[in-house]
């Protein structure tokens, strides 16, 4: 019997995108499709090309998400190739498909088992990149909140008083950094795990965890690159403003549950830009939609494909061999920070079945 919270959730998504379509149609309904293409076309190809380079950094960086949670299980026999395509795909789906931990814990429970991990090392390597993306959110999102306090005035109207206090924003910045600060000192001085009510905090080795502070934030400049070189330079903000506008966006899309954060990620995106007049407007849209064809699109559709040729070719290997048996790993240190292993292990084999 299925739980209440799987189908609460799909509800929460659902109801996310009914109520950030409404608000995005407000906002979009004195614009047009011809003015959002010709503000498409009038991107230059350079900055084009600087998105598509953006993209491949953050893809890459995710990869490393990967790579570094193998070399906490003590698994060094998979091939960074296969890692890559594994971490790619399952992103690329988990993205546009949303409830990323579970749908992406789903790709990587096929692809992993089949190089010989259980299922309880797939949920580690699950929790541990969810850790990871968490970590670097916090950590940038407590840089631009100290480098420019400021930045939470664009969305004054929009919350209370309280929240845009540029003094607010300078000690949730500090705070945000200090949890950051802990983390790296519980690594380096092998400290207990913390507890806070059901959230437990586990310290990895600091060879781990100097990879996550690395990989993290790499993939959220790679990804805020992506709208940030697709903005004209002549309302452009700066890279600054418009990191921390994708990390809020980027935070309540996946907060919300939404499918790939559908309608969520672009009113958020669209309000705190500040618009001013029509141009503008049609400017912004125009760069919320390249980063979704590079970040989301494009990727989902070569995903696809990957999935289609990797179940081919291990059932064709499965029916030549008969199923021989994998070879065999390390047993895994089921020790992450933040999320039960032994729960999304749990998950994994339900739905798996």
């Amino acid at each position: 019997m299925k739980k209440l919270s799987e189908f609460i959730w799909p509800l929460i998504g659902l109801a996310a995108v009914v109520v950030s379509g409404y608000f995005l149609y407000q906002e979009l309904k004195t614009t047009s499709l011809a003015a959002i293409w010709a503000a498409i076309l009038a991107i230059p190809p350079h900055r084009i090309l600087l998105a598509a380079i953006s993209t491949l950094v953050a893809y890459a960086a995710l990869a490393w998400y990967d790579r570094i949670a193998l070399l906490h299980l003590g698994v060094r026999h998979i091939s960074w190739l296969f890692v890559s395509l594994c971490s790619f795909t399952t992103y690329a789906l988990s993205h546009n498909i949303g409830a990323s931990v579970f749908s992406g814990a789903l790709v990587r429970y096929r692809a992993y088992t089949a190089k010989g991990l259980s299922a309880a090392q797939v949920a580690v390597l699950v929790a541990l990149c969810s850790f990871t993306f968490f970590l670097g959110t916090i950590l940038l999102g407590g840089f631009t909140l100290v480098v420019d306090p400021n930045l939470l005035t664009r969305l004054e109207g929009r919350l209370p008083g309280f929240l845009t206090d540029p003094k607010t924003a300078l000690v949730v910045g500090i705070g945000m950094l200090g949890f950051v600060a802990l983390y790296v000192l519980g690594s380096i001085l092998h400290l207990r795990p913390l507890h806070i009510r059901s959230f437990k905090l586990e310290y990895p080795g600091p060879g781990i965890m100097g990879r996550q502070l690395l990989a993290a934030p790499l993939e959220l400049l790679g990804a805020a690159g992506i709208i940030y070189f697709a903005l004209p330079e002549a309302m452009n903000p700066g890279f600054i403003p418009v990191l921390a506008i994708f990390l809020a966006s980027f935070s309540v899309a996946l907060a919300s549950h939404a499918p790939g954060g559908l309608g969520v990620f672009e009113i958020v995106f669209i309000t705190a830009m500040h618009i001013t007049d029509d141009a503008q407007k049609d400017a912004i849209i125009a760069a919320v939609i390249i980063f979704r064809i590079f970040y989301f699109w494009i990727p989902a559709l070569i995903s696809v494909i990957v999935v289609v040729v990797f179940e081919r070719a291990r059932l064709a290997a499965a029916i030549k061999t008969n199923a021989a048996v994998p070879s065999t790993v390390p047993e895994p240190p089921v020790v992450v920070p933040g999320l039960d292993a032994h729960e999304l292990e749990r998950e994994l084999k339900q739905k798996a079945i």
